[in-house]
């Protein structure tokens, strides 16, 4: 069996090493012609890690990421709204990390260059169309000097990102990607570890919020190779999003120094930290609507490509890479066409019901809640909400996303 993997990505990485384990040929080909480590920050789920971990890549992440001690809400002021211990602390089996997303794809890219032999990911491979012939798939790929070539597989899964050409194939009327009116500025830098040096932050109000963690260790064991996000609400659900081309457009500090002059939070300058940053980019928060199908014969869609979701909730690359096992998985039971089907029976709702849940917040509805009801702060956060209501907000959304902690048997 070969499977043509379009997207040499997280989820199409991880789908390519998980068939090498179980004896099936993946062929990554990813359109740009060199993989660089692009991106900041984002966070590998305990349910995904897990995953990783049976491929033996524990170690590895371990040398290029931060193992997850806590996460915390609070509001503008720094106030606590929630807290809770994260990964192994939580009482997981394996950790959550948070990354440099360009290093994970690095990190992956490696691994199937190492392990793939003959079928090693290959770049400058951007799809351009495929067509059945009999029961496999032709797809044809253009490289950047205009050369194409064809490749014949026993299926082809789409795995190239929210832009992705086999989605707009098979859904021509698909109403492309939504823009929520939220824009995102963001950046990463060496600087003095806040906390611990292994937990996560988000605060906020109802104007704007920070998202703040650790992705790497820093230059010295003073600091950390610290990822931050700031995000506001810059236009109104339903306008076009940005052109294509400003999407990670460089940012400039004056355009949303207004938002970060709203926190005062007592253990990080934040205004310092991100004046300090040397590149900034702006991105704004786009998803695409859920699509009733994925899947047509011997084609489907992984990853960002069937599921773009907002960047709440940290589950993203982790939602591939489900995608990636469950696939993996089908491929070694059952012939492709009903691999396929029954992939897309298993994992199309459940992301739909994670990208549902990210456009009204996540997790992170916890901090409008407070910032409705106690805009200027509060003196106990009991005054304002219950435990139970805020413990349901942030533990309802990680049982509907996978990853909540398994209670003892």
């Amino acid at each position: 069996m070969r499977i043509l993997i379009a997207g040499g990505g997280v989820g199409g990485l991880t789908l390519a090493l998980m068939l090498r384990e179980k004896g099936i040929e993946g062929q990554v080909l990813e359109a740009a012609a060199e993989v660089r480590p692009f991106g900041v920050g984002i966070n590998a789920l305990p349910h995904s890690v897990r995953e990783l971990a049976a491929l033996g890549l524990l170690p590895r992440l371990d040398e290029i990421a931060i193992r997850t001690r806590r996460l915390t809400y609070a509001n503008h002021l720094g106030q606590e709204i929630w807290s809770e211990a994260r990964g192994l602390h939580a009482g997981h089996e394996v950790p959550q990390f948070s990354i440099h997303r360009g290093r994970l794809q690095a990190m992956l890219w490696q691994a199937a260059m190492e392990r793939l032999g003959e079928a090693a990911p290959r770049s400058d491979r951007r799809l351009v169309s495929f067509a059945p012939d009999g029961d496999k798939v032709v797809a044809r790929f253009r490289s950047a000097d205009g050369s194409e070539s064809e490749e014949i597989g026993d299926a082809l899964i789409g795995a190239d990102g929210i832009h992705s050409t086999l989605r707009a194939t098979l859904h021509p009327e698909d109403p492309g990607i939504r823009w929520n009116g939220i824009q995102m500025w963001r950046g990463a830098l060496d600087w003095p570890a806040f906390g611990d040096g292994e937990s996560m932050v988000i605060a906020g109000d109802a104007v704007a919020k920070l998202v703040l963690y650790p992705i790497a260790l820093g230059g010295t064991p003073e600091t950390r190779l610290t990822n931050w996000v700031i995000y506001a609400r810059t236009g109104q659900p339903g306008e076009p999003p940005p052109k294509r081309e400003n999407w990670s457009r460089r940012g400039q500090y004056a355009d949303f120094r207004h938002l970060v002059e709203r926190l005062d939070l007592p253990f990080i300058d934040v205004g310092a930290m991100i004046r300090a940053t040397a590149e900034i980019f702006e991105y704004p928060m786009c998803d695409r609507d859920p699509l009733p199908w994925w899947t047509q014969g011997a084609v489907t869609l992984l990853g960002d490509a069937a599921h773009p979701m907002y960047p709440v909730g940290s589950n993203g690359a982790s939602q591939a890479i489900l995608d990636a096992r469950c696939l993996a998985d089908l491929l070694t039971r059952m012939p492709v066409a009903e691999a396929l089907a029954a992939y897309e029976a298993e994992r199309l709702p459940a992301t739909a019901a994670v990208v549902r849940s990210n456009r009204v917040g996540g997790p992170e509805r916890v901090v409008d809640v407070i910032a409705e009801r106690a805009p200027k702060g509060f003196t106990r956060i009991g005054d304002v909400a219950t435990a139970e209501e805020l413990e349901g907000i942030v533990r309802g959304y990680a049982q509907l996303a996978g990853f909540a902690v398994a209670k003892p048997a």
